[in-house]
């Protein structure tokens, strides 16, 4: 690999611009003086020179494939003088320094993954690799007391324990395993085998929930499973996967993260992978005729090239160490060329020529499926419509659909669905019959199940408390019960008349029960005196009342349902109210109006498991009555919200608090210090109301249909 080549991948590796240094370096706090490598005691160790003592270590990555370890400075420019160097100096191959605006990245590129370590001391920053190989450990172990040293005895004294692991989609189809790590400097091993990934953790241990085999062939990525296992002081990571695929390993924050993402195949790319990845060569010559040319590039990458009449002239080019792909394309696009491939044969004609060929190929296929005869086959559907299958194989907008899509069939194609049995009878081409039964292969398949559970609980929190005075009197009714004169009888009150008298009530101001507050038998608790006179005929009556009541109540409902995928649900349970309209005419008609408990929901599953929801739910109960009817008391809730497979949230609550405190006494009188409690009455209430809503959406298990 050339000094230029490796630049090119560090470049690239940065993600991040340059900007000019001296700009930079003019606002920088710190700068790296110089970067210098050696190897002490078998260890390798590079160390920086920083202008000034750094308050922190930098914060260092590390990548697997190929191994790598980067370091950020931050508020830091780079006065070190080379950017890159080429050391092949024990595990470390070479270093380059890269500055990006306020930033400097060191990037340490390695010949095998190593851990490693940073320590200060004094203006520098000490970087230790430790050796790749437990054996190597133990021929060149570095002096105790050492940073190092410490280091590794606490890493052999207990395992690192994987901390989780877990799988999730990436972009463009790939498939991301990210390990959670307790120690971000374990030394991980990741080797292919196959069409299998094995990663090996050394010195660490897997806790039992996290032995386990993960299927996740529904994510549609080449990775099928990911299987984890302990052995000895080390843990096994076997990732399974399928087709063409390549891999990329790295670690940031603590998360080892192995992705795997399909290759394109491409059959008119002279060679797969991303951008140019042929073997390189060198290419000096002077006014070369196109065809000797073509035939040496022929002869160096073994490919069958037929050349067109019409390809003549000359080239004058100088390459060095370039692909042969892309020095092929350079050659071709200099000359207006054109390429096409056929398994390792490579047709080159002018641009025209190949697009005149192209047309005329068309033109004679489109002539010839014309004249074809036509074959009708049957298809048997599963789960899909007919109906709606046949729409689309028509170009037709299907339920759910606002527009078209383009049509399958040819122009002398058609379908007939048949209901009864589901089946669709297509009669085209061999060619679009081929096509129709690709993409029925991809449309007919299950719809996984969501159940979806709502909890919505109200809780009601009522208190009160009231006390009052009644206080009256009047003449003894005849036979009446008595005692002494001068005697007190209690728990008696009298009503009636005696030598004229009316007996009544001069204060009148009994406890009541506040509003919104029960007691359980209805009535008041109350105390009542009477005091009489038998020679004069006359008694007195003072009741005292008062009650307390401490009212606690919850009310759960559950509603739940089952559906499909992207497939709207309701469930209700309730009661009509009728009540009375107005009819155009004037007489009067019956109509009813609903006071229920619905849910309704229409879930999607998301690629990765999770699930969203869109919710209606509704909780209303019969009011109070009204001249016009009952009324209805609603609660109501409508959003949208983002759950995972088998989690329960709270999409949304009510919380109503009164509290009323009522005095009511006669003037002056109940102002006064004791006695005032007979000439006044006085309540207190306080109501708390509080509604929540809980969901909980699950996937149920498919199953596998047989064809």
């Amino acid at each position: 690999m050339s000094v230029r080549f490796n630049w090119m991948v560090l470049a690239a590796c940065a993600l991040i611009p340059l900007f000019p240094r001296s700009l930079v370096h003019a606002q920088a706090l710190n700068s790296i003086q110089s970067v210098q490598a050696s190897v002490q005691r078998g260890l390798d160790v590079v160390r920086v020179e920083m202008a000034q003592p750094l308050a922190a270590a930098p914060a260092g990555w590390s990548v697997q494939t190929p191994p790598r370890i980067a370091f950020d400075f931050p508020a830091t420019a780079n006065a070190g003088g080379p950017a890159f160097q080429e050391l092949n100096l024990g595990n470390v191959r070479s270093l380059a320094v890269a500055q990006a605006g306020d930033k400097t990245r060191l990037v340490l590129n390695l010949k095998t993954p190593a851990a490693y370590q940073t320590v200060l001391q004094h203006n520098a920053v000490l970087i230790y690799l430790q050796p790749p190989t437990d054996m190597t450990k133990a021929a060149t172990a570095p002096q105790a007391g050492s940073p190092t040293a410490m280091t590794v005895a606490a890493h052999e004294a207990q395992l690192s324990p994987l901390m989780d692991v877990d799988f999730r989609l990436g972009a463009q189809g790939a498939g991301r395993v990210e390990v959670k790590l307790s120690n971000p400097q374990v030394e991980v091993e990741v080797r292919q085998r196959g069409q299998s990934l094995v990663v090996e953790f050394q010195k660490s241990s897997l806790p039992t929930n996290l032995r386990r085999r993960l299927d996740v062939t529904d994510f549609n990525t080449p990775v099928q499973s990911v299987s984890t296992s302990a052995e000895g002081d080390r843990v096994r990571m076997l990732v399974e996967a399928k087709g063409a695929w390549e891999h990329t390993v790295f670690q940031t924050d603590g998360v080892l993260v192995v992705e795997v993402k399909p290759q394109r195949i491409d059959p008119t790319k002279l060679t797969q992978g991303p951008g140019y990845t042929g073997e390189k060569l060198s290419l000096n010559f002077q006014n070369i005729e196109i065809r000797s040319l073509l035939q040496v590039i022929a002869d160096f990458t073994k490919f069958n090239i037929v050349t067109s009449d019409s390809v003549t002239g000359s080239v004058t080019l100088r390459l060095q160490d370039v692909p042969w792909d892309q020095a092929l394309d350079i050659i071709l696009q200099a000359k207006s060329l054109g390429m096409r491939k056929s398994g390792n044969v490579l047709w080159v004609a002018p641009n025209e020529e190949i697009v005149v060929k192209e047309k005329l190929e068309r033109e004679a296929y489109l002539t010839l499926e014309s004249l074809e005869p036509l074959r009708t086959q049957s298809f048997q559907l599963n789960y899909a419509k007919a109906s709606e299958v046949s729409r689309q194989l028509m170009g037709q907008p299907t339920q759910g659909s606002g527009a078209a899509s383009g049509k399958l069939l040819s122009s002398r194609g058609s379908v007939i669905a048949e209901p009864r049995t589901n089946q669709l009878f297509v009669t085209d081409v061999v060619a679009r019959l081929e096509q129709v039964r690709e993409l029925i292969q991809k449309l007919d398949v299950s719809v996984k199940q969501v159940m979806i559970e709502a909890r919505i609980v109200e809780a009601d929190d009522s208190f009160g408390k009231a006390i009052g005075v009644r206080l009256g009197g009047g003449g003894i009714p005849a036979g009446a019960p008595t005692t002494t004169p001068g005697g007190v009888n209690f728990g008696a009150t009298y009503s009636g008349t005696s030598a004229g008298v009316t007996a009544g009530n001069f204060i009148n101001m009994p406890a009541t029960a506040p509003t919104g507050v029960s007691f359980m038998n209805g009535s008041v608790p109350a105390f009542a005196l009477s005091i009489f006179s038998e020679g004069a005929a006359q008694f007195l009556n003072l009741e005292l009342s008062a009650l307390e009541a401490d009212n606690k109540g919850k009310v759960i409902s559950s509603p739940r349902v089952i559906t499909a995928d992207k497939v709207k649900a309701l469930i209700e349970q309730g009661t009509e109210l009728p009540y009375q309209v107005a009819t155009s005419s004037g007489a009067t008609s019956i109509a009813f109006r609903k006071a229920n408990l619905k849910l309704e929901v229409t879930p999607q599953i998301t690629p990765e498991g999770s699930i969203i929801l869109e919710l209606d739910v509704n909780k209303d109960t019969v009011g109070q009555s009204t001249t016009a009817g009952f009324a209805i008391d609603t609660k109501h809730i409508q959003t949208q919200v983002l759950v995972e497979n088998g989690g329960t949230v709270v999409i949304g609550g009510i919380f109503t608090m009164d509290e009323v405190d009522q005095e009511t006494k006669v003037p002056m009188l109940g102002d006064v210090p004791v006695l005032g409690w007979l000439f006044k009455t006085k309540s207190k209430k306080s109501i708390k109301k509080e509604m929540l809503v809980f969901i909980t959406p699950k996937t149920l298990a498919e199953r596998t249909a047989s064809r």
